[in-house]
């Protein structure tokens, strides 16, 4: 059986590697997984991006966590938009996440953008997750 919501299992790894202090955590390979941990390191969140060269179907890729002064860089991560309810926002609705320190990712029609990236190009989208 499948599961649910990749992308939720996804952050919620990241979330306990970090509480149990991880230098790292690998998870299952699919573009929007990738594309979210791309944005992450994008914006200082996470240290690196790396695929690994595994012997299954889908792959994994390795999310090198980032602490600083002893306590993990991602403090709050929340899945905003699920299966069973999507949550979309025009350009002038796009959040800001504890006044701009934080970031919250969309899914636009110009691929998964930062909400910084999305205002500068005025786009809106599905809010997938915002990060602190």
């Amino acid at each position: 059986m499948g599961m649910t919501d990749p992308i939720s299992d996804m952050l919620t790894r990241i979330r306990n590697a970090q509480a149990v202090r991880k230098d790292y955590v690998d998870i299952p390979t699919s573009k929007i997984k990738l594309r979210i941990a791309e944005i992450l390191v994008e914006e200082g969140y996470v240290a690196a991006v790396e695929p690994l060269a595994v012997e299954t179907a889908q792959g994994l890729f390795r999310v090198t966590l980032k602490y600083h002064a002893g306590r993990a860089v991602i403090e709050e991560v929340q899945r905003k938009s699920r299966p069973g309810r999507r949550v979309y926002v025009g350009r002038d609705e796009i959040p800001r996440v504890y006044q701009g320190l934080g970031i919250s990712i969309l899914s636009t029609s110009k691929g998964l953008l930062s909400n910084r990236r999305a205002r500068k190009m005025g786009v809106g989208g599905e809010l997938v997750c915002t990060v602190f």
